[in-house]
């Protein structure tokens, strides 16, 4: 028998007259099935399909609207994921799209092109064969990644559509498209940090503000 908890707030959300809701389950096979035909698992990924935990997510989208998403994220993390999320719904923090990075065959560059909030994905570290991204073990979440880019130390960004977002500053703290840049004194920022993410922003040289990663 699958275990599945389900995860249920009955608070309301003031300016949605929404609820949020979430739900933890291990991977069914036809979870595996779309994992594998994706390309984000295989074997000799270096976490198990057990260790892995599919995830349905409440959010807010760039409307207004309550959709909901899903992600894929290691079993340590799963239920800090959940209330993680629960605190950016309520937040008013919204969030583009929220896919398995298998509907993007597994092409990290596609799901950034989408603008989509992803976590685990069986890959290496970028430029880096032979060492596994976070990503791999279901421990990092890359969120709206387009107004959260990586930057490198010398200034470049590889995706077209982040380059307004190059200079960090909120124009309309107002506009949820807006908000959804990341900036370190950012509630949704110190969200994550409160449920033991660690942030790429935070790193010296490079910049990756879509990154929150699990040590």
């Amino acid at each position: 028998m699958i275990k599945t908890a389900f995860i249920f707030s009955t608070l309301i959300a003031t300016s949605l007259f929404a609820q949020f809701n979430a739900n933890i389950s291990t991977i069914t096979p036809d979870i595996k099935e779309r994992m594998i035909n994706g390309n984000s698992w295989r074997e000799g990924c270096p976490v198990s399909l057990e260790n892995l935990r599919y995830l349905q997510i409440a959010y807010l989208d760039f409307n207004g609207q309550t959709q909901m998403g899903e992600m894929i994220v290691h079993k340590s993390i799963a239920t800090n994921t959940v209330y993680l999320f629960e605190d950016l719904y309520y937040m008013n923090y919204a969030i583009d799209k929220m896919k398995l990075v298998s509907d993007y065959n597994g092409d990290d560059w596609q799901s950034i092109e989408s603008d989509n909030t992803s976590a685990f994905n069986c890959r290496p570290v970028s430029g880096k064969k032979k060492k596994w991204s976070k990503h791999a073990y279901g421990k990092a979440i890359d969120i709206n990644p387009i107004a959260n880019p990586y930057i490198s130390s010398s200034g470049y960004i590889s995706h077209r559509a982040s380059y307004r977002y190059k200079i960090r500053r909120h124009i309309d703290i107002d506009n949820l498209r807006d908000r959804a840049l990341l900036l370190s004194s950012d509630p949704a920022t110190q969200a994550f940090k409160k449920y033991g993410f660690s942030w790429g922003g935070d790193w010296k040289s490079m910049k990756d503000y879509q990154h929150f990663f699990v040590k």
